[in-house]
């Protein structure tokens, strides 16, 4: 029986763009780029590496998010995955980590898996709870953070790196886990994995679909919001010491005045 491998990734705002607010004090996604989450092309890589130990394994990559987040799954489709998943509804703007764990849990049960891999976060909301509420809607084992993962009869062992000391930890599948971006180098695309993804299946599925209620996400609905935000200031040109004899004690009452000593 071929294991089934879903990794969940994230279509994100470019870390290096300028990012901010919309009016509904969600991020603005409208004028700034998107790209695949860095910290999921480690997931990605890992589903791949345990494929191919395997005598037979699909990996499909799933993600939740506007039109625009198919570009995250087509780069993840041209490192290799072998079928995606889009879910996409207009509902869904604004829908907090709880609500997305719903959608892509129903997902994840629609599609059939064995494994769900997922990054140690995203890197927008970098809050890094989604695997953990996977595995609790999923009623699975969560085994995460694991700086070293792989899959053999049945179970799924990884390494996870604390700042003390390393555990070795494993679970029965189905099972969900996550890694962290010292799991290896994610791959990079070749011509050849970007031309095939080109031809590769893409399904798209809106909450009906999944049979999840409008009132169940989005905004409205969301645990957590943001309540106000404010514009980062504008840099100022720092203060400069001249010493002529009484800088390090000038250097001590800055720091002292900052509560920085």
């Amino acid at each position: 029986m071929s294991l089934r491998i879903v990794v969940t990734v994230k279509y994100v705002p470019d870390a290096t763009g300028d990012r901010h607010f919309a009016d509904d004090l969600t991020v603005d996604r409208d004028d700034v780029d998107g790209l695949l989450s860095e910290l999921d092309e480690y997931a990605v890589e890992q589903a791949l590496q345990i494929a191919e130990d395997a005598d037979d394994a699909e990996v499909t990559v799933l993600t939740v998010g506007p039109e625009d987040a198919k570009d995250a799954l087509r780069k993840a489709l041209s490192m290799g995955a072998d079928k995606a998943i889009h879910v996409e509804d207009d509902d869904l703007h604004g829908t907090d980590a709880i609500g997305t764990s719903l959608v892509l849990a129903k997902a994840i049960e629609k599609a059939g898996y064995d494994l769900v891999i997922s990054g140690m976060a995203s890197t927008d909301g970098t809050m890094g709870v989604v695997p953990a509420l996977l595995a609790e809607r999923l009623g699975v084992p969560q085994v995460t953070l694991l700086s070293e993962v792989s899959v053999e009869d049945g179970t799924v062992k990884g390494r996870r790196d604390g700042d003390a000391a390393s555990e070795q930890l494993e679970a029965s599948l189905p099972a969900v886990v996550s890694v962290t971006d010292q799991s290896g180098e994610a791959r990079y695309p070749s011509f050849k994995g970007i031309m095939a993804a080109k031809k590769k299946p893409v399904q798209s599925w809106d909450l009906s679909d999944l049979d999840i209620d409008e009132d169940e996400v989005g905004l409205e609905n969301a645990y957590t919001t943001v309540d106000a935000a404010a514009e980062r200031p504008a840099r100022t040109a720092g203060t400069i010491v001249k010493d002529e004899g009484e800088g390090g004690k000038q250097l001590a009452e800055f720091l002292a005045g900052q509560k920085f000593i």
